[in-house]
């Protein structure tokens, strides 16, 4: 709404932004880990990097993690981190590394060898999305983490500053805890604080961020010797008496977890051993890369936690990147008999359009918005099952992610397969595990483009909505349902394409459907594919471009505004190319927006910008430019070129929200940039 003018006067000076935090020659924000001690010791909140806030909390689900009996987590450590991934408002990337197997996992550990890791914004809004939680990792290793370990863990005092500056910066940047992997030996006096360290971390970290978790990794042990046990035992079991979990090394053998399972320091905590699994297969191992299901199947029959390091192998060692979707999705199906699917299990409304945060290009509505490869896991939406199951009669079902002809984001949804002449039932395909209370009254919308000779349908698992979800879902009764379609003409359909505008589907299908339930939670939702005609062998694909499912009673633009946009930090610089009415290179605007609006409301939001008034007055105003999107009320204005000075543009802020509903202009935010040349130099 703001319209008042900043104005500026051109100076070109580099940069005073903290190089840390802000690419030196674009001013691009970044996320980065802490290299030393002291830096971690004088670490404070004004100091730390915006950007790198994570904006979507944790999500809640459905076994929660505490009442999960078997958990899996995923080490993150590829290629020393902080790679594409550091770039918090995303970058273009032609083949980037990204997870999207969330409903197979419950912690997502951020690795690094920097003494502390703090994960990168995009990961922790994409695991808490999906109900996940993420620890960043404190980690010191040789002699020099010696040296940091004796520092810190002489006496009470030292120990509890660096626990206190790990739960602020945990806070402060919306993570859930820490992995503790203390790499080199320890002296007697820092061996008998360990646990002290720990205990009082933990117990601050509860305090402070509900649902957190302190992990120790296998590695010291009682008398300070570095020295992995593979499992644990008497030696390492008061660091798991002082913490959440323990993260075992990876040379262990089936005796190993024969012998833990009985012993007695354990019993009541058996899902708090996370039993380590080199993707890479380092050293003595079992499984490891494509057979990394063989150590699975042995962790799963003993009854712990796995803890599955680096599985960017798939992408690491594999050379031709443009395969990564192939390679990540076989190797999930192999260890898919021994995960356990967590479902989320947030309020309505349920939307996903199945964007796995990178692509092409930028998708909305069917139509390309940015033609360029791109990456941004904040962009990520709720996730499917992702699956190659055979069927009867050498019939078979596939669900993928699909870059090609996307209806939101980087793809859409691929459902394809060959229905055997054999078979005359429907093909049901599952895309979604839930478990998410239906509103009395539930408008569900999808949007989809099967292929000709085939019909396609909704089929709807519900369940009684007060009934707790067991970890095993054939305790819970499900009652399946199609959904009714509703008539273009009716009222509804009407009301909710005058609220979402031209949607103009290019080849899509538009439909929409009302369920009428009381006390019920959706539970699956699952795609009937009928075959039309005759018996005979039949390939089909079905791409879903999105879904959702939204409370009738909900079904209006809110009515809050974008307000308090302001411009600050503007760096000046002159880039490639020359402009129309200079031989002067580019004249770059760079700048940070920040705004007010609720978050929660939306998908995202676009940033424009347009010339108002440049050097020549003859020139009329320009047409809005698209800049970019943002996932927060925070953005970072980058290398845009602009007209010579003196000028005047605008920049504005259009909330895109979540149930796709046209948010009025009005309700937009802008803000006037004058500038002229420094006339003093």
């Amino acid at each position: 709404m703001d319209s008042s003018s900043v104005h500026e006067v051109i100076k070109y000076e580099s940069s005073k932004l903290p190089a840390k935090y802000y690419d030196v020659d674009t001013t691009e924000p970044i996320s980065c880990g802490l290299q030393t001690l002291d830096e971690l010791l004088s670490w404070k909140r004004s100091d730390a990097n915006p950007f790198n806030v994570a904006v979507v909390p944790l999500a809640p689900r459905e076994p929660s993690l505490a009442s999960s009996p078997r958990r899996t987590l995923v080490s993150h450590d590829m290629m020393g981190g902080y790679l594409d991934d550091r770039f918090v408002q995303g970058t273009n990337a032609e083949t980037p590394y990204a997870f999207y197997h969330w409903q197979y996992i419950d912690i997502f550990n951020y690795f690094t060898h920097n003494l502390l890791t703090i994960p990168p914004a995009v990961w922790t809004n994409a695991a808490h999305k999906h109900g996940v939680a993420i620890l960043g990792t404190f980690i010191t290793e040789w002699t020099d983490g010696a040296a940091v370990c004796e520092k810190f863990l002489k006496e009470e005092e030292s120990y509890r500053a660096v626990a206190d500056k790990l739960v602020q910066i945990s806070h402060c940047y919306g993570f859930d805890g820490w992995l503790i992997n203390i790499e080199n030996p320890l002296s007697a006096v820092a061996v008998q604080n360990t646990p002290l360290f720990l205990r009082y971390l933990t117990d601050q970290m509860h305090e402070r961020v509900p649902g957190s978790l302190v992990l120790w990794y296998d590695s010291v042990i009682e008398n300070g010797q570095l020295k992995w046990q593979n499992e644990l035992n008497q030696s390492n079991r008061m660091f798991f008496d002082a913490c959440d979990g323990f993260f075992t090394n990876y040379n262990w053998t089936e005796q190993n977890l024969e012998w833990m399972k009985d012993y007695s320091g354990i019993q009541g905590r058996q899902a708090d051993v996370y039993i380590g699994v080199d993707v890479f297969a380092r050293g003595q191992v079992v499984g490891g890369m494509f057979e990394t299901n063989k150590s699975l199947e042995i962790i799963r029959k003993h009854n712990f936690s796995a803890a599955i390091f680096a599985p960017g192998w798939v992408y690491e060692t594999h050379d031709d990147k443009t395969e990564f979707r192939t390679n990540q999705d076989k190797f999930w199906a192999l260890l898919s008999d021994y995960l356990y699917i967590h479902r989320p299990a947030s309020p309505l409304p349920f939307i996903s359009s199945f964007c796995q945060g990178f692509g092409r290009a930028v998708y909305w509505r069917g139509q390309r918005e940015m033609e360029k490869s791109w990456f941004n896991l904040t962009a990520q939406e709720i996730q499917p099952l992702y699956y190659h199951v055979e069927l009867e009669g050498q019939g078979w079902l596939r669900s993928r992610g699909c870059p090609e002809d996307v209806w939101n984001g980087g793809c859409s949804l691929l459902l394809d397969g060959l229905i055997p002449a054999t078979n005359t039932s429907p093909v049901s395909a599952k895309i979604f595990s839930l478990h998410v209370p239906l509103a009395p009254k539930t408008l569900v919308s999808l949007i989809y483009k099967p292929s000709a000779g085939i019909t396609v349908s909704l089929e709807l698992k519900t369940t009684d909505a007060s009934l707790c979800t067991h970890v095993d879902v054939q305790d819970v009764k499900l009652t399946s349902m199609s959904p009714e379609l509703l008539d273009d003409k009716h009222q509804l359909v009407s009301q909710f394409s005058q609220l979402c505008g031209d949607v103009n589907p290019e080849g899509w299908a538009v439909r929409c459907s009302q369920l009428e339930l009381r006390g019920c939670a959706l539970r699956e939702v699952c795609f009937s594919i009928q075959r039309d005609g005759d018996p005979q062998d039949t390939p089909f694909s079905c791409r879903v471009g999105e879904i959702m499912f939204l409370d009738v009673s909900s079904l209006q633009v809110p009515p809050e505004l974008v307000q308090g946009l302001c411009i600050y930090d503007v760096v000046w610089l002159r880039g490639a190319g020359t402009s129309p009415e200079s031989t002067s290179p580019f004249l770059h605007l760079n700048a940070t927006l920040r705004w007010h609006y609720p978050t929660e409301l939306i998908r995202h939001f676009k940033v424009y910008w347009r010339q108002l008034r440049g050097p020549n007055p003859r020139i009329p105003a320009g047409q809005l430019v698209l800049v970019g999107r943002a996932y927060s009320n925070l953005f970072r204005v980058t290398e845009l070129a602009v007209p010579e000075p003196p000028g005047l543009l605008e920049l504005v802020v259009e909330p895109v929200i979540r149930k796709g509903f046209l948010v009025p202009e009005s309700h937009w935010g802008r803000r006037s940039l004058s500038y002229a040349e420094d006339i003093t130099q």
